[in-house]
């Protein structure tokens, strides 16, 4: 696989550090820079965790039992000083202890994953999270904020023992100004109870601080958070850029100022600059302003060269620079159309998409940063364009990696509500995301079948797009229906979604002619990596493309559908990975989905190959099923193929079984008497012969091989290596059913992060040091420490080789985080 997680092309100047990507450490989110009177840190590393308890006061530390309210400075018994945490835990943020948790057989857990969370188990459904930290005294005068990526759920958090915020979203980022609260020159206090006895959506979703937390200094005058938004247009071969900025003037006296827009080209080159005249922004207030530069022969933000501009925003006042934000962005043109689809850069492009929960093999909903390229690049190299972000605001990383390896994103919210809560939470999401140029619509609802097809649902509707467009005017809004469309939401926004029954589509185009259509989820195909035949009793589906719930269509039915119609703009696949909870059609032992193109790890299913080889420019072939077959010979096999060649040949032990034509968005099939040795396809394009695949039969399980997805990571504490571990025969060839249990040792510079095999029915624990092979393979993930140096992993099993891999930590710059 291409390692699209690495570009060649470095910004220069514009942050203090190159991270493990070649692109500069944060610069979205303005790194600390030191002398501009503004930096960030990660306040990721060193906190506490402890389990509580949502019924009995004396296992929740008290919370409860009255009295903390009652006195400014005195929330939380864990806030005081001297609370001994000894006890407590030490974990890294993000954090989830739900995939700590075991798995329990109770129906009420069936679409999260059977994790024991909820009113009905009171003693792991709190977290208590706890940081101490230092400010020095030289900070007194700047403002202090923090800021929460996510935290899954109700989250109280405190510091210093004063109440600061509780926030309802699982998924939306809060942020409060704290400067009242700190103590400088000393010691602080950070306290979160986070409650998960509720639920958001009906999928896994997690429990914890599982995003990032970041503490910012600035000075009293300063760009307000997530002050900047860059729009652009493209006209005769130049760019127009327009930057909106709001200042914010935290001081007791006006403070007049001029900014500085400066814009850096890819490669760091600066290419236009604009002076604003003098700015009066009164005390405790703010004020607004718009500049516009122009760029001539810009490089245009696309899927496949998604070029990124950086605009670095200085406020100078009394003749010196203050206050310094960078903010990273593409310049790129979108358009729709009720009859030929989605254009980007006058070009038209077919929507090929997939639909996306945030959980991850190894890890759950606390992914590390480097994940999110992980999972992208996979996406990519199966043919995606497009990534729906189902059914939440995603975490800003996901975003960050969309932007630099060119995935079109369908930015979804939660909470489907226009009283205050629902509001802020959109608003939130749309000022934090609106920057990033993968982003092409706006999608404000999910399924709500109670209200999207009457009239209050066109009114909620309606304000939401009002908000939409008040914040951000340059992309269009969708909703992602699942019926009653021609009514209700189908009134409020300009892209109609269409979640599954495609065969209503038509008549909804003939009756909004003039509306551009959508399929924000389509397919539902579901199958399990390396099965080919229904077991209820195991949870397990075949792979072929046959499977499939009522609502749902098989891969080939909907993209054969959509591909026909130039109208439609394309489609999101229900999804790209499978995912923890929402187990169809089976239940326990069942605790994932079989949705996913891939499965938890990231591992291809067969269907993989039809993407690939119907999304993609390239040659495919792609043979299934495996060839070890004993006890069933002379049986027929259904063999298929999936491939975009003009014409396949199948051979059995050389043998040929004679020559299809490959239907346009089809695949082939042949039914094959079983006899030991291998099947082998070759794909021809005319006369030629572009490709062969052979499926051996193997012999019994020898040893292990290790694949690491990357020899060298960065050794910031952060970077981690995906590595696929294969159980293979004496030749090699790995052994397609072997469940040989695997114990991983990990030393040097480094730790053991988390397992998976992608067995949807497995019970074993994601956070150990050994998982059992599933059809032939399972994963490691392991983190680098804030070193350079080695890690050195080791993978045995009994009775087979050991095998080993060693992971080089490159020396690298930490991002700036407290101590």
């Amino acid at each position: 696989m291409r390692d699209w997680t690495r570009r060649d092309v470095v910004k220069t100047g514009l942050a203090a550090s190159i991270g493990a990507w070649g692109t500069p450490r944060e610069a979205l989110r303005s790194p600390a820079v030191a002398g501009t009177g503004r930096e960030r840190f990660l306040l990721d590393f060193g906190w506490r965790f402890h389990l509580g308890h949502a019924n009995d006061p004396a296992k929740d530390f008290g919370f409860g039992t009255g009295g903390v309210f009652d006195k400014a400075g005195t929330l939380f018994a864990p806030s005081r000083p001297n609370f001994d945490d000894s006890g407590w835990r030490r974990v890294d943020l993000p954090h989830d202890w739900a995939i700590e948790l075991p798995f329990e057989n109770a129906k009420e857990l069936t679409d999260y994953g059977y994790h024991p969370l909820g009113r009905n188990f009171p003693a792991t459904s709190i977290g208590w999270y706890r940081r101490v930290f230092d400010l020095p005294a030289e900070d007194a005068g700047r403002r202090i904020s923090l800021e929460f990526d996510g935290v899954f759920r109700d989250a109280m958090v405190s510091l210093n023992g004063h109440f600061v915020d509780r926030n309802f979203s699982g998924y939306a980022p809060f942020r409060h100004d704290v400067t009242d609260l700190v103590t400088f020159g000393g010691r602080n206090v950070l306290v979160a109870r986070v409650d998960a006895t509720e639920h958001e959506g009906w999928f896994y979703e997690g429990a914890g601080i599982y995003r990032h937390v970041w503490l910012t200094k600035t000075s009293p005058l300063h760009v307000a958070h997530h002050g900047t938004f860059v729009t652009t247009t493209v006209a005769k071969g130049a760019a127009t850029i327009t930057l909106a900025t709001e200042l914010a003037n935290q001081g007791d006296t006006a403070a007049t100022c001029q900014v500085v827009q400066t814009v850096h080209d890819p490669s760091g080159k600066e290419v236009a600059t604009v002076r604003s005249a003098p700015v009066r922004v009164p005390a405790w207030g703010t004020a607004q302003l718009s500049q516009v530069l122009s760029v001539a022969k810009p490089s245009l933000w696309s899927i496949e060269t998604p070029a990124l501009y950086t605009a670095v925003t200085t406020i100078e006042s009394r003749g010196a620079a203050g206050d310094r934000q960078e903010t990273s962005f593409g310049i790129r043109t979108l358009r729709w159309d009720a009859n030929e689809g989605f254009f980007l850069n006058g070009k038209r492009v077919e929507i090929k998409g997939t639909c996306n929960h945030q959980d991850h093999a190894g890890v759950g909903a606390a992914l590390p940063d480097r994940l999110q390229y992980y999972r992208i690049a996979r996406l990519k190299e199966m043919g995606c364009n497009a990534y729906r972000t189902s059914h939440n605001p995603p975490t800003a990383e996901l975003l960050d990696a969309c932007d630099r390896l060119g995935m079109l994103v369908l930015d979804e919210l939660r909470f489907f509500s226009t009283e205050e809560e629902g509001l802020g939470q959109f608003e939130r999401m749309l000022r934090r995301d609106r920057n990033h140029p993968s982003i092409f619509a706006w999608s404000i609802a999910n399924e709500e079948y109670v209200v999207q097809g009457t009239e209050r649902g066109v009114r909620m509707a309606r304000t939401l797009h009002r908000l939409a467009h008040r914040l951000d005017p340059s992309r269009e809004v969708t909703a992602a229906m699942n019926g009653q469309w021609g009514k209700g939401f189908t009134l409020a926004v300009e892209v109609q979604g269409f979640n599954y029954f495609i065969g209503d589509i038509d008549a909804i185009h003939q009756q909004f002619p003039a509306k551009p259509l959508l399929g924000t989820e389509v397919a539902s195909t579901v199958g399990t990596r390396g099965i080919y035949a229904n077991d209820k009793e195991r949870g397990y589906l075949s792979t072929y493309d046959l499977n499939k719930p009522d609502w749902g269509a098989t891969a080939e039915a909907w993209w054969s559908y959509f591909a026909k119609r130039p109208y439609l703009a394309g489609g999101f696949v229900w999804t790209g990975f499978d995912y923890r909870g929402e187990p169809t059609p089976y239940e326990w032992p069942c605790i994932n989905s079989h949705f996913g193109i891939m499965d938890t790890c990231g591992f291809p299913k067969d269907n993989f190959y039809y993407y690939q080889a119907w999304w993609g420019d390239k040659p495919v072939l792609h043979l299934f099923p495996h060839w070890n077959w004993a006890g069933k010979e002379g049986q027929e096999i259904d063999v298929w193929v999936h491939s975009n060649l003009d014409r396949v040949e199948l051979f059995l032990n050389d043998k040929s079984l004679g020559t299809q034509e490959m239907p346009r968005d089809g695949h082939l099939a042949w039914k094959v008497p079983y006899l030991a040795g291998a099947i082998e396809a070759r794909g021809y394009r005319g006369s030629q012969q572009l490709l062969s695949m052979r499926r051996e039969t193997t012999g019994a399980p020898v040893q292990l091989t290790l694949r690491p997805d990357r020899l060298q990571i960065a050794g910031d504490g952060e970077d981690v290596s995906v590595i696929e571990v294969q159980v293979v025969d004496g030749a090699g060839r790995m052994v397609p059913m072997a469940d040989d249990q695997v114990t991983f040792r990990v030393e040097g510079s480094g730790r053991l992060l988390g397992v998976g095999n992608g067995d949807p029915s497995s019970h074993e624990s994601d956070v150990a040091s050994t998982r059992r092979a599933f059809n032939g393979c399972c994963c490691v993930i392991v983190q680098a420490a804030k070193e350079a140096g080695s890690l050195r992993v080791e993978a045995t099993a009994p009775g087979l080789q050991p095998a080993s891999v060693v992971i080089s930590c490159a020396a690298a710059v930490p991002r700036p985080a407290i101590a």
